[in-house]
């Protein structure tokens, strides 16, 4: 979502008439969008990040009335809304909810719909390669996704993220909870066609997974080891596992002395120095901190 220049390359696309020489503009545009990621990766500051994140956002959507099978805005536009929702709608939510239970509820709601068009636009992306996938994944879900190859795992863990996420925040909607699975089977592709995606990032998703259905058919144990993967990949470089695994997995357990240690490691995460996690990492760390000093809440003596 790099947008240096982008006004004036926009102005000169939008002048070009309507045949292949703007839609090759669109294209051109869009690849350059779609590959600007890393720069607000790297970045430090997150206000100024969720700032500049909802333009690069409705400008992919305008690209994509263009070129609605341009595969590289389809990715970036699910996963940058799903990265949009989660740390600067919901992460706020759960911070402002102790002040003003309405406003967190109605920021809830806002993640929730921006989840569901992130979902739209991650299955719009596989739908380009694998026509009718919503379809027969209801209907068989592995053999919908037997085919898919390893350049599908990236999109395939956003879809099932914001799909997943989506879930979370509304556990009620049985019309949403009922795709859970389908979600489950996405990310597990996507964690067999390729695991060290996002140096790990699809383990996080199990580790959520695993620890909030413990008592269902999930397990603190298999969540544990998506842990251990997840921080062995990544080389410890990445605060996230240690804060999902606390939040979901400590907690359900009533392990404060846990809780505290892997908050205090995913707080030690050096974010002093540009990284492509950097700005996750200072997310993170934002939410170890409001955890930690919910502490007494999330523990009963």
């Amino acid at each position: 979502m790099n947008t240096h220049g982008l006004i004036p390359t926009l102005v000169l696309v939008l002048a070009l008439p309507a045949c292949s020489l703007r839609k090759i503009a669109v294209n051109s545009l869009g690849n350059a969008l779609a590959n600007g990621g890393p720069n607000l990766a790297s970045d430090e500051d997150p206000e100024l990040v969720g700032d500049a994140v909802p333009f690069g956002l409705k400008t992919m959507e305008g690209l994509l009335l263009e070129s609605p099978r341009h595969r590289g805005l389809l990715f970036a536009t699910a996963s940058g809304f799903t990265q949009y929702a989660y740390g600067w709608v919901q992460l706020e939510a759960d911070f402002v909810e102790a002040q003003d239970l309405a406003k967190a509820t109605v920021m809830r709601n806002r993640a929730q719909r921006l989840y569901l068009r992130a979902l739209d636009y991650g299955f719009r992306g596989l739908e380009v390669d694998y026509p009718g996938l919503r379809e027969r994944l209801r209907q068989d879900p592995e053999a919908a996704l037997a085919r898919m190859k390893k350049e599908s795992a990236p999109l395939l863990y956003w879809t099932a993220a914001a799909w997943g996420a989506a879930m979370a925040l509304k556990i009620n909607d049985s019309e949403l909870s009922a795709d859970q699975r389908l979600a489950e089977a996405l990310a597990r592709r996507a964690l067999a066609l390729d695991e060290t995606y996002g140096a790990g990032a699809i383990h996080d998703f199990f580790i959520a997974y695993e620890a909030g259905r413990s008592s269902v058919g999930g397990s603190i144990e298999k969540a544990r080891r998506h842990l251990d993967r997840a921080l062995q990949i990544a080389g410890r470089r990445r605060a996230f596992p240690y804060v999902s695994f606390a939040e979901s997995a400590s907690v359900s357990q009533q392990n404060k002395q846990e809780f505290k240690a892997l908050l205090e490691q995913a707080l030690a995460v050096d974010v002093s120095r540009p990284s492509d996690y950097r700005l996750a990492n200072v997310l993170a760390q934002r939410r170890a901190r409001w955890l930690l000093s919910r502490t007494d809440e999330l523990f009963v003596e």
